[in-house]
């Protein structure tokens, strides 16, 4: 059985979906992988370390998507569908509740799809966890662009010219990215603060040696994510909020809720009363930010505040960003693969192959089309809500702009 790496075409992305030491890995439990020359160049990985693991490489870009499974990071195009054959297997970030272009596209294609970002948050599945691990990378990031964009020292220096205090950095979201966020301001030296609409997090925002700022609203949701706030909860959210955030130098938001527009925490009222060289770093850019001035991709100043929207935050960092998510990939490829036996030599083992139970809760909850059948369930909700749109507009499709997530509420 043949997994195939194709070089990355998404703007901005610099990742690449294997590395030589989970290639070796791979190799080792029978798999052969072919890789496409540059794939990895990006990621500082040349072809030779590819080579070097074991790993077949080829110019050829159709061959590998000709492969028995392909596996890549970014929403694959429509182009790069095509060349899948049929019954082949694709493993990546899919984007199945925002882009239903690309789900119509793979069950076109006979194709069988697992989306990394919808495998289940659950204990057995946390070493597939890849928006776990790329969340971590963002959040990290984050926190060293506040530092690097505003200008100011981070953490407090006691000098013979005088003191100079900490900087206060306040955290909008404590999942993986913000507790990162976080944990990464308070070793620069900042005073941090941390908040989330699920009580729940607090005592994990405290681990990390940072406050709790309680507005006394709470909306646990599914899955370790936050659910969707009321109008009135809202309404109270946003004036507490804009009322706490005119006091911080710092301040970092990372709130998603899956398949929908991030809510705007940050409101232009808040920016205005913020202090002069203020920075706002929105990780929620690619679903239209969580300040009401944020310009996705763009890093602008408004009334004298900074807001930095960076887009693909984990491909900044493509070398570990790449591993962790090969080593995300290489746990769910264990799930999926199994030798067979070999009838000549009963107990003895023979060639892997794809051994998929679609009764296993991690296999069922990833996958979202099967042998060209739309079967995730979000998915299949995003194309219909797709169809009707377009119906009703009389366009022929939907502009879809796949991304990457870089952030975890």
């Amino acid at each position: 059985m043949r997994v195939g790496v194709p070089k990355e075409t998404a703007e901005g992305e610099r990742r690449v979906a294997l590395v030589p030491e989970v290639i070796a890995k791979l190799k080792a439990k029978g798999l052969d992988v072919l890789v496409e020359n540059g794939a990895g160049a990006d990621a500082l990985l040349p072809d030779a370390a590819f080579a070097g693991a074991g790993a077949r490489m080829t110019a050829d870009a159709a061959e590998v998507w000709q492969s028995d499974v392909v596996v890549k990071i970014s929403p694959p195009s429509e182009p790069e569908i095509g060349l899948l054959g049929q019954g082949s297997i694709l493993i990546g970030f899919l984007a199945p509740l925002t882009s239903p272009r690309t789900t119509r596209a793979l069950a076109s294609a006979k194709a069988t799809a697992f989306a990394m970002e919808s495998i289940p948050r659950i204990s057995r599945a946390q070493s597939m966890d890849a928006l776990s691990s790329q969340s971590n990378i963002a959040g990290y990031k984050a926190a060293l662009l506040g530092a690097e964009q505003m200008g100011r020292f981070y953490p407090m220096l006691m000098t013979a010219a005088g003191t100079i205090p900490p900087a206060k950095v306040l955290v909008l979201g404590a999942g993986v990215a913000g507790l990162q966020a976080l944990a990464t301001a308070k070793r620069l030296g900042a005073r941090t603060t941390g908040y989330d609409v699920r009580p729940e997090v607090a005592e994990q925002v405290r681990s990390l040696g940072a406050q709790w700022l309680d507005l006394g609203l709470e909306a646990s949701g599914e899955g370790g994510y936050a659910r969707e706030l009321t109008d009135e909860e809202r309404a109270q959210q946003q004036q507490a909020l804009t009322d706490a955030i005119k006091g911080f130098d710092v301040v970092i938001t990372t709130a998603l809720v899956p398949g929908r527009p991030a809510p705007k925490l940050v409101t232009a009222e808040a920016v205005e009363g913020m202090k002069p060289g203020s920075v706002i770093v929105d990780l929620a850019g690619e679903s239209g930010g969580n300040c009401e001035l944020t310009e996705p991709g763009r890093t602008v100043v408004k009334h004298d505040v900074k807001i930095v929207s960076p887009l693909n935050l984990p491909a900044s960092m493509a070398e570990h960003s790449s591993q962790l998510f090969a080593r995300n990939v290489q746990a769910l490829l264990d799930l999926l693969v199994a030798k067979k036996e070999d009838p000549a030599h009963p107990g003895a083992e023979g060639e892997v192959e794809m051994k998929l139970d679609f009764d296993d809760e991690i296999v069922a909850g990833a996958c979202t089309v099967r042998d060209g059948e739309i079967v995730g369930a979000g998915a299949r909700a995003a194309v219909e809500a797709a169809g009707a749109s377009s119906g009703a507009t009389g366009a022929a499709g939907t502009a879809d702009a796949p991304g990457t997530p870089g952030a975890s509420a």
